[in-house]
């Protein structure tokens, strides 16, 4: 109970008519960060209304925020308590945030990484098996785009992005592009999965980008997939070694 009181030692915030938004971010934060802990419960609504200096109703919005994210359960005569991370609603933009922004050992990366490869291994075959004249040109025109560029930058950065999210639209599977761009563009904003520049960075980008293009060319599926899983995940890698920008 001691280490439950500390955790909520904190001072109120948000201005009325954002409390809600607060108090539920607040709260998904210090189950993120194990503060409180999966099968915890919550302190009861009076004790947490106090602590945030909003009203009961204020707590019991954010509550259900929580529940529908997957974060908590609410059962009748034994309060909320705290779900496994198993059932949490990862791809939630909260939680998602919440996860990065929190992640010191770098699991939650490695673990988005391999979805996302998955995903877009998946897609870039798709592609590879079905795709007109015209949606290739498109492909191949950001890929020479970025190689013209000659060197690492933000706009050969920039071009990179696109690349992927060319193949994610032309692949027509809906579900894979939105979940794999909910990820991508979320990990894009953390300072630790860009990574610090290394030796070769461009060099290699471009080698395996060329990769995906010429399996898209030849139709072959299978290295197509292999190509753009083999890139996603060693190129994460690379980065991940290197460290976070200085």
């Amino acid at each position: 109970m001691a280490r439950m009181a500390d955790a909520f030692a904190l001072p109120a915030r948000g201005r009325a008519e954002r409390l809600g938004v607060a108090v539920t971010s607040e709260l998904v934060e210090m189950i993120v960060t194990g503060e409180i802990g999966e099968g915890d419960l919550l302190p009861p609504e009076g004790p947490l209304a106090e602590h945030f200096g909003v009203s009961r109703t204020v707590i019991r919005e954010s509550v259900k925020r929580l529940e529908e994210k997957g974060l908590v359960v609410v059962t009748q005569g034994r309060g909320t308590q705290v779900s496994r991370s198993g059932s949490w609603n990862m791809l939630d933009p909260i939680i998602l945030s919440a996860l990065i922004d929190n992640d010191e050992s770098l699991g939650i990366l490695d673990e988005l990484t391999v979805v996302r490869g998955h995903l877009e291994s998946a897609m870039a075959g798709a592609v590879a098996a079905r795709h007109t004249p015209e949606e290739f040109e498109r492909i191949q025109q950001v890929f020479e785009t970025m190689r013209g560029m000659q060197q690492e930058s933000d706009a050969s950065r920039q071009e990179d992005v696109v690349f992927h999210l060319t193949i994610m639209e032309i692949s027509r599977n809906r579900l894979a592009e939105n979940i794999a761009k909910r990820l991508y563009r979320r990990a894009l904003e953390s300072n630790r999965y860009q990574g610090a520049d290394y030796q070769g960075a461009f060099e290699s980008t471009i080698e395996e980008h060329g990769l995906v293009v010429d399996a898209i060319a030849r139709g072959d599926v299978d290295g197509a997939s292999r190509a753009m899983r083999d890139h996603i995940l060693s190129s994460w890698q690379r980065r991940r070694l290197a460290g976070p920008p200085s």
